[in-house]
């Protein structure tokens, strides 16, 4: 099913994240630590700009490596993948496939090395599935724009270097007049609120980001005018595909640590996994987790291709991060009351994958997009 080379990268990825990742994963939760040491190391191994050439300063590996490696760091703290993601798939990807060659040279090398990380600038308050609804906008002045508006669940914000921003520069257009802009932190007007306090991915910075008045230089559209939705959703099936994977990464690890505990806890004179009861959660829980792998790997497939996968990625989404809440569910449930402590990191992964089913499009708009294939509409 994979290349020796993408099984390289996979164990790279795996023995990183078994050996430096998982040892103060739960520290990092319980304090909401952001795991910056963490990053340069993954961009000194190359796994921050994965997909982007060789010659901007990536590693110019393929989606499979990129979502096996996202796997396995997500497998020991989703926290982590989720900057490695957004990096990889919402920042390095929409520069590399919009932005002009100064653009490309300027900002690729600093995000692939670990050096710089970055954010992308999307939802709103009031606008989040329905990305056409933005209220943010550009003015275009002598040599640039300004920029005004609110943004929200900026992931990586207080860290990040360079933010992809879309906003609305043409208002008479609907979602033809929403365009995206590179704009580097720093600047005057770009105001970061304190970090939102979630239920999980504690250690994944999140925050509302204000826009008063800041100035961006013309150099800085990223992309055409008017092309801004284009820029956010270029990349959707892949995005798809990579939440999919970091749904798959804690899901496995739940099923893991089930089967471990299952077999070391006894009730009755026997093991617990040796109960029907037990043993059937665990049967399902697999299936669930190898039915997952199949969807993510066969739509993957299909986008190397540079075939349409629309429903494909969708499919995967929905299906993988639906099961996988359902999967630390269980996982918490055979851990009885020791899975409702923080004791075991059970506990972590049940809060951590909740949102998978949230971010990068909702399981409500998943089935709306899959319905829409199936209809041609």
């Amino acid at each position: 099913m994979y290349t020796d080379d993408q099984l390289s990268i996979r164990d790279l990825a795996r023995n990183f994240a078994r050996s430096e990742v998982e040892p103060e994963a739960s520290m990092r939760d319980r304090e909401s630590l952001f795991a910056s040491a963490l990053i340069h190391k993954l961009g000194e191994m190359g796994f921050m700009g994965m997909m982007v050439p060789e010659s901007y300063g990536g590693s110019g590996q393929d989606l499979i490596s990129y979502l096996l490696a996202l796997e396995e760091i997500a497998y020991c703290d989703a926290s982590l993948a989720v900057a490695m993601s957004v990096n990889n798939s919402v920042v390095c990807g929409p520069i590399l496939s919009f932005g002009s060659e100064e653009q490309k040279k300027k900002y690729l090398p600093d995000l692939c090395s670990g050096r710089a990380l970055g954010s992308f600038m999307l939802s709103e308050p009031n606008a989040g599935s329905d990305a056409a609804s933005l209220q943010s906008k550009a003015t275009r002045i002598d040599g640039g724009w300004i920029l005004n508006g609110s943004k929200a669940w900026i992931t990586n914000g207080a860290y990040a270097k360079y933010f992809i921003v879309m906003a609305v520069t043409n208002p008479s257009l609907g979602k033809k007049g929403i365009s995206a802009f590179v704009v580097e932190s720093g600047h005057k007007g770009l105001i970061l609120a304190p970090a939102e306090k979630k239920m999980g991915l504690k250690s994944s910075n999140t925050v509302m980001v204000t826009l008063q008045d800041v100035f961006v230089p013309e150099e800085n559209l990223l992309g055409p005018e008017g092309a801004g939705l284009q820029v956010a959703l270029g990349g959707l099936d892949e995005g798809r595909v990579g939440i999919a994977a970091q749904a798959l990464g804690i899901a496995q690890r739940a099923v893991d640590e089930s089967i471990k505990y299952s077999k070391e806890r006894t009730t009755f004179g026997k093991r617990i996994g040796d109960h029907q009861s037990i043993s059937t959660y665990l049967a399902e829980m697999e299936s669930k987790v190898q039915a997952s792998r199949l969807l993510i790997y066969r739509a993957a497939s299909k986008i190397m291709n540079h075939q349409k996968a629309t429903l494909e990625s969708a499919t995967a989404k929905l299906f993988t991060t639906e099961n996988a809440v359902w999967i630390c569910d269980k996982a918490v449930q055979i851990h009885g009351g020791y899975g409702y402590t923080s004791d075991y990191v059970v506990e972590r992964l049940y809060r951590d994958v909740r949102v998978t089913t949230i971010y990068e499009g909702t399981s409500e708009i998943q089935r709306i997009v899959i319905a829409r294939e199936l209809l041609g509409k």
